[in-house]
């Protein structure tokens, strides 16, 4: 291999480097300045897979992506009109809170599928239309030939996806760009970067978060 090649394959973003602070494909803002400010190239990886480890539904998760879902329903981003699809999410998403949250009802795709397999082929089908604006997922038990298709299609379709797991999962593998998760304490939840190209460490308070 050239050096001009193996440079090449150093530069690729897909390859992680110790050191390297600096995440070299697009992101989205979370619409949170501390998080943006937090996370590594200042926001969410678009077009690619995120994953979140929840230990207990509801402790937060969504309200940390509001203000990015709502941009994209609202018409004042480039993939507003585009469907924000919800896949196996564990409680039916509650239409006036989404609607107070400033997300156009019309935009939502509720997928409800039997069980892992099915939402797994949803989700990447939902990646490979290049209908959605983003896609959400839920999903207990995944293979990493799984996650690597989930990836690729996000690539394929420019569509960023949000896949949230158990705690279990961060134990296997993921070709995730981003892996978090969201633990709760009494004293609220905070979110913990796991794995990431470089940027910060550590936890976040979501108590801490204001919205712009």
């Amino acid at each position: 291999m050239t050096k001009t090649a193996v440079h090449a394959l150093l530069e690729d973003p897909r390859v992680w480097r110790a050191g390297r602070r600096d995440a070299r494909w697009p992101v989205l803002s979370s619409g949170h300045p501390q998080l943006d400010a937090w996370l590594p190239g200042g926001g969410w990886p678009a077009g690619r897979l995120t994953e979140f480890a929840v230990e207990r539904w509801g402790s937060g998760e969504l309200a940390l992506l509001m203000p990015l879902l709502a941009r994209l329903s609202s018409g004042s981003a480039d993939r507003s009109g585009r469907w924000i699809a919800w896949i196996a999410p564990p409680f039916l998403p509650y239409a006036p809170a989404l609607a107070a949250a400033g997300l156009e009802l019309a935009q939502q795709l509720l997928v409800r599928p039997a069980h892992d397999d099915e939402t797994l082929w949803a989700a990447e089908q939902a990646l490979r239309s290049g209908s959605c604006a983003v896609v959400l997922a839920w999903v207990r038990h995944a293979a990493g030939t799984c996650l690597r298709r989930l990836q690729l299609a996000a690539e394929a379709g420019d569509t960023p996806l949000l896949l949230f797991r158990p705690p279990a999962a961060l134990a296997t593998p993921s070709p995730a760009s981003l892996r978090l998760s969201i633990e709760a304490a009494a004293q609220g939840a905070s979110l913990r970067l796991h794995k990431h190209q470089g940027g910060a460490t550590g936890t976040l308070p979501l108590a801490a978060l204001q919205p712009r």
